[in-house]
């Protein structure tokens, strides 16, 4: 499995013959932008998107992505029926506890701790996501969320190798309570932290998050720089 980071929750995930975006937010990044990482680049091939909730720093590119690609959109039912009303074809409606299959890799929703819009319209709960690869790996997005103690479960049920985790605060866990997650509910070969230095807003970058970790099998992602689980 090969995992890029675009900034702020954006991924692109290479397993199998599939390339994942996760929350395609890259027009309008200043992280993104900033790093003069290409857009052709970071999406070219695209299969499928799948969006952990509608804010709009989330759901970033997907409809432009989707159309140019034919790629397949997960998302939770309502988020779903809206990107339909914009034009994406191939949707994959879901709920919090659901899986659906794919060639590659199998995409759970789960539960996550945080609100769900955008201008206005309710879109559905804000979930977390599962990545169960085929090839044998197990990605855990945490999406935008605060601590919760059913995440226990979520390690039990999926035992996901790989966390992507939020750490810039006010609109996520900050560094502290996302360490504590990491350490007290799962067992994480590598943890990426995200969703940190986006907007001036957020913590500026994951040092603080590293220091909580006391380093503890953290891979700080760089723009456009794959990592390979």
């Amino acid at each position: 499995m090969k995992i890029t980071w675009f900034g702020h929750s954006t991924f692109r995930v290479e397993t199998g013959n599939s390339v994942l975006l996760i929350d395609p937010f890259l027009k309008g990044n200043p992280t993104f932008e900033g790093s003069g990482a290409s857009w052709d680049d970071a999406v070219a091939g695209a299969t499928q998107i799948a969006l952990t909730h509608g804010h709009d720093d989330h759901i970033g590119d997907t409809v432009e992505i989707a159309k140019k690609f034919g790629a397949k959109v997960f998302a939770v039912y309502e988020l779903a029926l809206h990107m339909g009303a914009q034009g994406v074809e191939a949707l994959e409606p879901m709920g919090q506890g659901g899986t659906v299959s794919s060639d590659d890799f199998d995409v759970s929703l789960t539960h996550a701790q945080h609100s769900s819009s955008s201008n206005g319209t309710y879109l559905g709960t804000a979930c977390g996501l599962v990545i169960t690869a085929k090839e044998g790996k197990t990605l855990y997005h945490m999406g935008d969320t605060d601590i919760f103690s059913d995440m226990s479960l979520i390690n039990e049920l999926y035992k996901p190798e790989i966390g992507i985790v939020p750490v810039g605060d006010r609109f996520t866990m900050g560094a502290g309570t996302a360490a504590y997650a990491c350490k007290n509910y799962f067992n994480f070969a590598k943890v990426i932290p995200c969703h940190f230095g986006t907007f001036p807003i957020l913590d500026p970058d994951a040092d603080k998050f590293v220091s909580e970790m006391g380093g503890n099998n953290v891979v700080v992602p760089e723009v456009g720089k794959t990592i390979e689980v």
